[in-house]
């Protein structure tokens, strides 16, 4: 079903039969993707006497689980400056627009000293001038191993804050990328990236000018044959007050 979506004064027709989805899901066995030193996700039948949550089981017409997860850990997540903050701040009260126009670029993170970094002027090169809403950063190489990785001490690569300035500075609200983290693994807790996308000054008390309405998208993935260029993104989050929401970024080419 093709439809057209008037968005900042510009007319974009998409194709909704077409989603092009880039989120990793969550899922209870080998093949989920880990980070920051925890366990895989759990995902178990309520047991309650002789009551149990699965229609397996044959004690129950239903099935009814729990989910224990860390949406920092476990998948394709959204975050917003609450992630950094003193202060509560919910992506469920931050992202309340979701649909953007969004460029996918593809990065090969360089080599500095014992880490791999994303810079400013590889992005700023990448771009062409453009300033989108949104950005979307693929990794290069694009290995299958990104969607069931343990990342937790691999030290992987991440956004220097000089790129994150760059960022904040042409106006990209949503940055979306397929690592764990933006920021370097174990960086003493300077989150860098981060604080310089957001404009976080102080983290105890939330500089008026920081940039509330930004969000921050991790652990996604972008298969190979999803070319380079301009998309409309769709970002859904479940409606948690937290600092960070399980997600499901979706793409739609524009026609």
């Amino acid at each position: 079903m093709k439809t057209t979506i008037q968005h900042q004064n510009k007319t974009y027709e998409i194709d909704l039969t077409k989603p092009i989805d880039i989120s990793l899901p969550i899922q209870n066995n080998e093949q989920n993707p880990i980070a920051w030193y925890l366990d895989q996700p759990e995902i178990n039948p309520v047991i309650m006497g002789d009551f149990v949550g699965s229609v397996i089981s044959g004690k129950s017409s239903t099935n009814f689980n729990n989910i224990l997860f860390n949406p920092h850990a476990h998948g394709t997540h959204t975050e917003c400056l609450g992630h950094i903050t003193k202060d509560f701040y919910s992506i469920n009260q931050t992202l309340k627009q979701l649909f953007f126009v969004s460029e996918l670029i593809s990065v090969l993170p360089e080599k500095r000293d014992e880490d791999f970094v994303i810079t400013k002027c590889q992005i700023e090169k990448l771009l062409e001038r453009k300033t989108p809403e949104a950005l979307i950063i693929r990794t290069l190489p694009n290995e299958l191993e990104k969607k069931h990785k343990n990342y937790s001490n691999t030290n992987p690569p991440y956004l220097l804050d000089e790129a994150a300035v760059f960022l904040c500075e042409i106006g990209v609200k949503h940055l979306l990328i397929d690592l764990p983290s933006v920021d370097k693994e174990k960086d003493e807790g300077k989150l860098l990236a981060h604080k310089a996308f957001w404009n976080v000054k102080n983290t105890q008390k939330v500089n008026e000018d920081a940039r509330f309405d930004t969000t921050i998208t991790e652990m996604i993935f972008v298969e190979d044959e999803i070319l380079d260029g301009t998309y409309l993104l769709n970002i859904q989050i479940a409606s948690f007050e937290n600092d960070a929401s399980p997600s499901k970024p979706i793409l739609y080419k524009i026609q």
